[in-house]
């Protein structure tokens, strides 16, 4: 079972990865980074995608079926999968690819993927970070 290097460099090997990441999403740390950082900066980038993450896991309107999301106070229950599986955020040239992680304990870390919009390969990318995820072992 692969940890955190292994996974992101695992994730650097998909077509189009410009970079890649493991963010708390409470903290806003990032826990892991390989390659380029968006704007050239992976504390920034972290922070960002963070605050973005939060939202979109916290939201209850977002979560299947639409039911509230977790236990409150930002985290998920021990051992529950996270509301919603992954974010895509597309710009002009690149694709951001957030892919929540499941873990025994509080569920508040995703693997973030930088690809490049012509190189990438879309739905490859949300398989293979489906896969790492399941298989990634923290601590």
């Amino acid at each position: 079972m692969p940890g955190i290097d292994e996974s992101l460099l695992e994730a650097m090997r998909l077509p189009g990865a410009r970079g890649a990441s493991l963010v708390d999403w409470i903290s806003g740390l990032a826990l892991g980074a390989v390659g380029e950082a968006p704007g050239g900066d992976w504390e920034a980038t972290a922070a960002e995608t963070a605050e973005l993450g939060r939202h979109v896991a916290e939201s209850g309107s977002l979560a299947a079926g639409g039911t509230s999301a977790g236990t409150g106070g930002g985290t998920v229950e021990p051992g529950k999968e996270p509301p919603v599986e992954d974010l895509i955020a597309t710009t002009g040239d690149s694709y951001h690819l957030l892919r929540f992680v499941s873990t025994p304990f509080d569920s508040t870390v995703f693997l973030h993927l930088w690809l490049d919009r012509n190189d990438g390969n879309l739905a490859l990318a949300r398989i293979r970070l489906a896969e790492m995820a399941d298989r990634l072992v923290l601590g």
